[in-house]
Protein backbone atom coordinates (compact mmCIF):
# COMPACT_ATOMS: atom_id res chain seq x y z
CA UNK A 1 0.00 0.00 0.00
CA UNK A 2 1.60 3.69 -0.82
CA UNK A 3 2.17 5.48 2.04
CA UNK A 4 4.48 2.92 4.26
CA UNK A 5 7.21 4.28 5.93
CA UNK A 6 10.62 3.48 6.56
CA UNK A 7 13.00 1.63 4.20
CA UNK A 8 12.17 -1.55 1.26
CA UNK A 9 13.36 -4.70 3.49
CA UNK A 10 15.62 -5.68 0.39
CA UNK A 11 19.13 -5.67 1.31
CA UNK A 12 21.31 -2.50 0.50
CA UNK A 13 17.85 -0.76 -0.69
CA UNK A 14 16.94 2.64 -0.17
CA UNK A 15 13.96 3.16 -1.22
CA UNK A 16 10.58 4.27 0.40
CA UNK A 17 8.11 0.88 0.61
CA UNK A 18 4.91 1.07 -1.37
CA UNK A 19 3.41 -2.14 0.41
CA UNK A 20 3.68 -4.62 3.00
CA UNK A 21 3.35 -8.53 2.07
CA UNK A 22 0.67 -9.77 4.48
CA UNK A 23 2.70 -13.66 4.21
CA UNK A 24 5.69 -12.44 4.74
CA UNK A 25 5.74 -9.04 6.38
CA UNK A 26 8.00 -7.64 3.89
CA UNK A 27 8.05 -4.15 3.28
CA UNK A 28 9.22 -3.92 -0.69
CA UNK A 29 9.47 -1.07 -2.72
CA UNK A 30 7.94 -0.85 -6.44
CA UNK A 31 11.22 -2.41 -7.76
CA UNK A 32 11.23 -5.07 -5.54
CA UNK A 33 7.65 -5.84 -5.29
CA UNK A 34 7.91 -6.66 -8.97
CA UNK A 35 10.39 -8.33 -8.60
CA UNK A 36 8.69 -10.71 -5.64
CA UNK A 37 5.81 -11.33 -7.74
CA UNK A 38 7.80 -12.41 -10.87
CA UNK A 39 10.28 -14.82 -8.58
CA UNK A 40 7.06 -16.33 -7.42
CA UNK A 41 5.35 -16.76 -10.67
CA UNK A 42 8.29 -18.27 -12.30
CA UNK A 43 8.89 -20.43 -9.36
CA UNK A 44 5.03 -21.71 -9.61
CA UNK A 45 5.89 -22.36 -13.76
CA UNK A 46 9.36 -23.68 -13.28
CA UNK A 47 9.06 -25.65 -10.02
CA UNK A 48 6.33 -27.22 -11.19
CA UNK A 49 7.05 -27.83 -14.58
CA UNK A 50 3.85 -26.32 -15.84
CA UNK A 51 5.03 -24.57 -19.53
CA UNK A 52 7.74 -27.49 -21.30
CA UNK A 53 9.88 -26.33 -24.73
CA UNK A 54 7.65 -26.71 -27.56
CA UNK A 55 4.57 -26.36 -25.45
CA UNK A 56 2.12 -23.91 -27.53
CA UNK A 57 0.35 -21.76 -24.62
CA UNK A 58 -3.09 -20.19 -25.39
CA UNK A 59 -3.75 -17.46 -22.91
CA UNK A 60 -7.11 -17.11 -21.92
CA UNK A 61 -6.78 -12.67 -22.35
CA UNK A 62 -10.14 -11.01 -21.19
CA UNK A 63 -8.39 -7.71 -21.02
CA UNK A 64 -9.07 -7.21 -17.55
CA UNK A 65 -6.15 -7.33 -14.58
CA UNK A 66 -5.88 -10.42 -13.89
CA UNK A 67 -5.46 -12.02 -17.42
CA UNK A 68 -3.13 -8.47 -18.24
CA UNK A 69 -0.47 -9.07 -15.63
CA UNK A 70 -0.25 -13.01 -16.55
CA UNK A 71 0.18 -12.58 -20.46
CA UNK A 72 3.06 -10.07 -19.36
CA UNK A 73 4.80 -11.71 -16.66
CA UNK A 74 3.99 -15.12 -19.02
CA UNK A 75 5.06 -13.44 -22.47
CA UNK A 76 8.42 -12.14 -20.53
CA UNK A 77 8.94 -15.31 -18.77
CA UNK A 78 9.00 -17.55 -21.56
CA UNK A 79 10.84 -14.61 -23.71
CA UNK A 80 14.14 -16.85 -25.92
CA UNK A 81 12.44 -20.34 -24.52
CA UNK A 82 11.26 -22.79 -27.70
CA UNK A 83 7.43 -21.60 -26.82
CA UNK A 84 4.79 -19.96 -28.86
CA UNK A 85 2.49 -17.86 -26.67
CA UNK A 86 -1.26 -16.88 -28.11
CA UNK A 87 -3.76 -15.02 -26.62
CA UNK A 88 -7.21 -15.80 -27.11
CA UNK A 89 -10.15 -13.18 -25.85
CA UNK A 90 -13.95 -14.15 -25.78
CA UNK A 91 -16.06 -11.79 -26.92
CA UNK A 92 -19.24 -13.08 -25.19
CA UNK A 93 -21.33 -10.32 -26.48
CA UNK A 94 -22.21 -7.78 -23.42
CA UNK A 95 -23.03 -4.62 -24.53
CA UNK A 96 -20.99 -1.64 -22.80
CA UNK A 97 -18.78 -3.53 -20.84
CA UNK A 98 -17.09 -5.81 -23.70
CA UNK A 99 -15.77 -3.12 -26.09
CA UNK A 100 -13.79 -1.82 -23.70
CA UNK A 101 -12.20 -4.80 -22.20
CA UNK A 102 -11.74 -5.58 -26.37
CA UNK A 103 -9.55 -2.55 -26.50
CA UNK A 104 -7.47 -3.37 -23.71
CA UNK A 105 -6.56 -6.73 -24.58
CA UNK A 106 -5.88 -5.68 -28.13
CA UNK A 107 -2.96 -2.67 -26.56
CA UNK A 108 -1.52 -5.16 -24.08
CA UNK A 109 -1.06 -7.99 -26.62
CA UNK A 110 0.82 -5.32 -28.95
CA UNK A 111 3.20 -4.43 -25.98
CA UNK A 112 4.07 -7.94 -25.51
CA UNK A 113 4.58 -8.77 -29.25
CA UNK A 114 2.24 -11.85 -28.45
CA UNK A 115 -0.19 -13.07 -31.56
CA UNK A 116 -4.15 -12.13 -30.69
CA UNK A 117 -7.40 -14.09 -31.32
CA UNK A 118 -10.81 -13.16 -30.82
CA UNK A 119 -13.57 -15.75 -30.49
CA UNK A 120 -17.64 -14.74 -30.03
CA UNK A 121 -20.41 -16.35 -28.47
CA UNK A 122 -22.27 -14.92 -31.87
CA UNK A 123 -20.01 -16.86 -33.81
CA UNK A 124 -20.16 -19.73 -31.81
CA UNK A 125 -24.01 -20.10 -31.32
CA UNK A 126 -25.70 -16.88 -33.20
CA UNK A 127 -26.34 -14.92 -30.01
CA UNK A 128 -24.67 -12.70 -27.66
CA UNK A 129 -24.68 -12.90 -23.88
CA UNK A 130 -27.07 -10.05 -23.75
CA UNK A 131 -29.78 -12.02 -26.25
CA UNK A 132 -29.28 -15.59 -24.01
CA UNK A 133 -29.92 -13.35 -20.55
CA UNK A 134 -32.88 -11.99 -21.99
CA UNK A 135 -34.25 -15.42 -22.96
CA UNK A 136 -32.72 -17.18 -19.36
CA UNK A 137 -32.71 -13.99 -17.35
CA UNK A 138 -32.13 -16.10 -13.62
CA UNK A 139 -28.73 -18.09 -14.87
CA UNK A 140 -26.47 -15.30 -16.65
CA UNK A 141 -23.12 -16.15 -15.01
CA UNK A 142 -23.91 -19.92 -15.42
CA UNK A 143 -24.57 -19.59 -19.44
CA UNK A 144 -21.43 -17.26 -19.51
CA UNK A 145 -19.17 -19.71 -17.75
CA UNK A 146 -20.61 -22.32 -19.85
CA UNK A 147 -19.62 -21.18 -23.02
CA UNK A 148 -16.65 -19.38 -22.28
CA UNK A 149 -14.87 -22.34 -20.92
CA UNK A 150 -16.19 -24.27 -24.45
CA UNK A 151 -14.93 -21.55 -27.04
CA UNK A 152 -11.20 -21.42 -24.87
CA UNK A 153 -11.24 -24.70 -24.90
CA UNK A 154 -11.72 -24.80 -28.75
CA UNK A 155 -10.20 -21.80 -29.68
CA UNK A 156 -6.86 -23.80 -27.79
CA UNK A 157 -7.27 -26.84 -29.65
CA UNK A 158 -7.67 -25.08 -33.30
CA UNK A 159 -4.28 -23.35 -32.30
CA UNK A 160 -2.45 -26.49 -31.59
CA UNK A 161 -2.19 -25.63 -27.92
CA UNK A 162 -0.41 -27.65 -25.27
CA UNK A 163 -1.55 -25.39 -22.32
CA UNK A 164 -4.24 -23.40 -21.40
CA UNK A 165 -3.19 -20.68 -19.37
CA UNK A 166 -6.27 -18.71 -17.40
CA UNK A 167 -5.71 -15.45 -14.97
CA UNK A 168 -7.05 -17.71 -11.70
CA UNK A 169 -5.10 -15.73 -8.79
CA UNK A 170 -5.20 -17.21 -5.00
CA UNK A 171 -8.34 -15.14 -4.30
CA UNK A 172 -10.44 -17.02 -7.39
CA UNK A 173 -8.97 -20.16 -6.18
CA UNK A 174 -9.72 -19.75 -3.16
CA UNK A 175 -13.16 -18.95 -3.98
CA UNK A 176 -13.68 -21.65 -6.15
CA UNK A 177 -12.79 -24.12 -3.56
CA UNK A 178 -15.42 -22.50 -1.23
CA UNK A 179 -18.03 -22.55 -3.57
CA UNK A 180 -17.49 -26.47 -4.37
CA UNK A 181 -18.09 -27.17 -0.86
CA UNK A 182 -21.04 -24.87 -0.12
CA UNK A 183 -22.11 -26.68 -3.49
CA UNK A 184 -21.28 -29.97 -2.05
CA UNK A 185 -20.09 -30.62 -5.64
CA UNK A 186 -18.11 -33.81 -5.00
CA UNK A 187 -16.84 -34.18 -8.85
CA UNK A 188 -15.56 -30.50 -8.95
CA UNK A 189 -13.56 -31.17 -5.93
CA UNK A 190 -11.90 -34.08 -7.13
CA UNK A 191 -11.25 -32.87 -10.22
CA UNK A 192 -7.36 -33.03 -10.04
CA UNK A 193 -8.37 -37.04 -9.86
CA UNK A 194 -10.05 -37.52 -12.85
CA UNK A 195 -7.41 -39.40 -15.38
CA UNK A 196 -6.02 -37.59 -18.48
CA UNK A 197 -8.01 -38.41 -21.53
CA UNK A 198 -6.09 -35.89 -23.96
CA UNK A 199 -9.85 -34.74 -24.58
CA UNK A 200 -9.57 -31.45 -22.74
CA UNK A 201 -6.04 -29.04 -23.28
CA UNK A 202 -4.81 -28.91 -20.05
CA UNK A 203 -5.13 -25.71 -17.81
CA UNK A 204 -2.61 -24.08 -15.99
CA UNK A 205 -3.04 -21.54 -13.41
CA UNK A 206 0.52 -19.33 -12.67
CA UNK A 207 -1.17 -16.64 -10.82
CA UNK A 208 -2.42 -19.35 -8.69
CA UNK A 209 -0.27 -18.38 -5.32
CA UNK A 210 -0.63 -14.81 -5.84
CA UNK A 211 -3.58 -12.48 -4.14
CA UNK A 212 -5.60 -10.40 -5.91
CA UNK A 213 -4.39 -7.39 -4.36
CA UNK A 214 -0.95 -8.10 -5.00
CA UNK A 215 -1.92 -8.59 -9.20
CA UNK A 216 -3.46 -5.31 -9.09
CA UNK A 217 -0.74 -3.60 -7.31
CA UNK A 218 1.54 -4.93 -10.35
CA UNK A 219 -0.57 -3.90 -12.75
CA UNK A 220 -0.34 -0.30 -11.28
CA UNK A 221 3.30 -0.48 -11.07
CA UNK A 222 4.35 -1.81 -14.71
CA UNK A 223 1.46 1.00 -15.73
CA UNK A 224 -0.56 -1.92 -17.58
CA UNK A 225 -3.21 -1.59 -15.16
CA UNK A 226 -6.56 0.22 -16.78
CA UNK A 227 -9.45 0.93 -14.50
CA UNK A 228 -12.77 -1.27 -16.48
CA UNK A 229 -16.33 -0.92 -15.55
CA UNK A 230 -17.54 -4.16 -13.47
CA UNK A 231 -19.49 -6.98 -15.57
CA UNK A 232 -23.27 -5.80 -15.60
CA UNK A 233 -24.06 -9.40 -14.45
CA UNK A 234 -21.36 -9.92 -11.98
CA UNK A 235 -23.48 -9.33 -8.70
CA UNK A 236 -25.93 -12.33 -9.61
CA UNK A 237 -23.91 -14.72 -9.14
CA UNK A 238 -23.25 -17.17 -5.79
CA UNK A 239 -18.86 -16.09 -6.48
CA UNK A 240 -19.92 -12.22 -5.51
CA UNK A 241 -21.38 -13.49 -2.38
CA UNK A 242 -17.95 -15.62 -1.57
CA UNK A 243 -15.53 -13.25 -2.53
CA UNK A 244 -17.24 -10.86 -0.08
CA UNK A 245 -17.02 -13.32 2.52
CA UNK A 246 -13.39 -14.57 1.85
CA UNK A 247 -12.38 -11.05 1.43
CA UNK A 248 -13.41 -9.68 4.81
CA UNK A 249 -12.15 -13.47 6.83
CA UNK A 250 -8.97 -12.18 4.98
CA UNK A 251 -8.50 -9.15 6.15
CA UNK A 252 -9.72 -10.05 9.79
CA UNK A 253 -7.60 -12.92 9.78
CA UNK A 254 -4.82 -12.94 7.48
CA UNK A 255 -3.81 -16.01 5.60
CA UNK A 256 -7.30 -17.43 5.42
CA UNK A 257 -7.12 -18.25 2.12
CA UNK A 258 -3.31 -19.96 1.68
CA UNK A 259 -4.87 -22.09 4.68
CA UNK A 260 -8.47 -22.93 2.90
CA UNK A 261 -6.25 -24.05 -0.41
CA UNK A 262 -4.10 -26.03 1.65
CA UNK A 263 -6.77 -27.58 3.60
CA UNK A 264 -8.79 -28.14 0.20
CA UNK A 265 -5.78 -30.02 -0.95
CA UNK A 266 -5.32 -32.36 1.52
CA UNK A 267 -9.13 -32.84 1.18
CA UNK A 268 -8.46 -33.97 -2.55
CA UNK A 269 -6.20 -36.11 -1.78
CA UNK A 270 -7.94 -38.65 0.09
CA UNK A 271 -11.04 -38.59 -1.74
CA UNK A 272 -9.83 -38.21 -5.05
CA UNK A 273 -9.67 -41.70 -6.37
CA UNK A 274 -13.25 -42.14 -6.12
CA UNK A 275 -15.25 -43.65 -8.32
CA UNK A 276 -17.45 -40.50 -9.50
CA UNK A 277 -14.34 -38.76 -10.23
CA UNK A 278 -13.20 -40.90 -12.77
CA UNK A 279 -15.97 -41.39 -14.62
CA UNK A 280 -15.17 -39.82 -18.08
CA UNK A 281 -18.18 -39.96 -21.32
CA UNK A 282 -18.65 -37.99 -24.16
CA UNK A 283 -21.52 -35.84 -25.47
CA UNK A 284 -23.72 -37.43 -28.04
CA UNK A 285 -24.08 -33.99 -29.60
CA UNK A 286 -20.99 -32.29 -30.02
CA UNK A 287 -18.72 -34.93 -29.23
CA UNK A 288 -16.67 -32.84 -26.00
CA UNK A 289 -16.63 -34.94 -23.05
CA UNK A 290 -19.25 -35.08 -20.29
CA UNK A 291 -20.02 -36.43 -17.06
CA UNK A 292 -23.37 -38.29 -18.96
CA UNK A 293 -25.27 -37.81 -21.47
CA UNK A 294 -25.12 -34.15 -23.05
CA UNK A 295 -22.36 -31.69 -22.11
CA UNK A 296 -23.26 -28.51 -20.05
CA UNK A 297 -22.76 -26.79 -23.10
CA UNK A 298 -25.03 -28.62 -25.44
CA UNK A 299 -27.73 -28.99 -22.81
CA UNK A 300 -27.32 -25.19 -22.16
CA UNK A 301 -28.06 -24.40 -25.91
CA UNK A 302 -31.02 -26.90 -26.34
CA UNK A 303 -32.97 -25.66 -22.89
CA UNK A 304 -32.72 -22.16 -24.67
CA UNK A 305 -34.02 -22.89 -27.76
CA UNK A 306 -36.71 -25.09 -26.44
CA UNK A 307 -37.39 -21.55 -24.32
Amino acid sequence: MAGETGRCSSPGCTEPPITVLRGSGERLCARHFSASVEGRVRETVEGTGMVQDSDVVVVGLSGGKDSTVLLSILSRLLRGRPVRVVAVTVDEGIAGYREETIRTARAITAACGVEHVIVSFEDYCGRTLDSLVRQRPEHPCTICGVLRRRLLQNAARDLGATRLATGHCLDDEAQSALMNILNGDLRRIVRTGVPDTGAFVPRIKPLRDIPEKEVTLYGVVQGIYTPLPECPYAGEALRSDVRTLLSTLEYRHPGTMVRLMEGYGRLRERVGGCAEAGRVSYCPDCGEPSTGGLCRACELLRDLRTR
